[in-house]
């Protein structure tokens, strides 16, 4: 592990009755970073989120800044802040009574920051959450996260509701407003590719186990996505890909750590997006029972 991570797993594990849903996950995650966890419902995103945040017990080695996030929390809310969808905003309250509530939750929430950022905007202290657009709570949700001095920010479906405008807007002004080399972002989302920009490291969970922790920048280093013909779909078949489909009558397939330039005489060799990468590793063993 990192001497410089900010979180350390060690065989994190987690059981609810007989069902094992960490399974001994093995991570560090440095400062600085932009992490994005994927996986499909049941893999075990959240409860691995609400390890981190000390929501939960756990079996194994975790730690936080330094502490047992589940035996330290009230300590460790200083350093850290989660936010979820903004569909999780309580409707019932007003403006400056959910700005109320943050301040009673979270040490480090600056009202006057959250309102420096709404200035310009049409959002005012006495409206009503349920009252707001789609735009208008997005506005909202952002002012709230970047009011936040935390030194790691987990944001679960951040912009959950809203359409493309308002999350490329949402997700531009967090990476140029709010991130620094100090700060730490976990981000989980189902909109992988909308995001991959700005991922400096991405993680794949599936039935409890990490199948992929790694840079973003490293993936073309050792994943390849090859689109080929019929009359070279055999050949391309002998070198082992990890995943094959057909679409429009070709053949698509991703291939682990084979050179490209071995691809490339095949057919259109090129890096794979995450959402076709999160598809190839998700189904490799599909025909597990059970499988998440």
């Amino acid at each position: 592990m990192s001497a410089d991570a900010i979180i350390t797993a060690r065989n994190l594990k987690k059981r609810f009755g007989k069902n094992e849903v960490l399974k001994g996950l093995n991570f560090a995650i440095p400062a600085g970073r932009i992490y994005g966890l994927v996986g499909h419902n049941g893999a075990g995103k959240t409860t691995t989120l609400n390890a981190l945040l000390g929501l939960t017990d756990y079996e194994g080695e975790l730690t936080v800044f330094g502490r047992n996030p589940f035996a330290e929390r009230h300590k460790l809310m200083q350093d850290v802040a989660f936010i979820s969808d903004v569909a999780s905003l309580p409707r019932f309250l007003k403006v400056r009574e959910l700005f109320d509530l943050i301040e009673d939750i979270h040490p480090h929430f600056s009202r006057d920051k959250a309102q420096v950022f709404l200035q310009g905007t049409d959002l005012k202290p006495d409206l009503k959450l349920k009252t707001l657009s789609k735009g208008m709570l997005a506005q909202l949700h952002l002012a709230v996260v970047m009011a936040i001095e935390a030194k790691l920010l987990v944001l679960d479906e951040p912009t959950l509701g809203l359409d493309i405008t308002y999350r490329k807007r949402f997700y531009r002004r967090l990476i140029e407003d709010y991130m620094t080399e100090e700060r730490t972002l976990i981000i989980t989302t189902h909109q992988v590719d909308e995001i991959a920009s700005i991922l400096t490291d991405i993680m794949f969970i599936r039935d409890g186990e990490i199948v992929l922790d790694m840079e973003t920048e490293a993936l073309g280093t050792v994943y390849t996505q090859l689109v080929c013909g019929s009359d070279k779909a055999d050949e391309a078949a002998k070198l082992g890909p990890v995943f094959s489909e057909t679409r429009f009558g070709q053949s698509v397939m991703v291939f682990e750590n084979v050179g490209r330039d071995k691809l490339a005489a095949l057919g259109e060799a090129a890096t794979p997006t995450l959402s076709d990468l999160f598809v190839a590793l998700m189904q490799r063993q599909s025909a597990i029972p059970g499988d998440k």
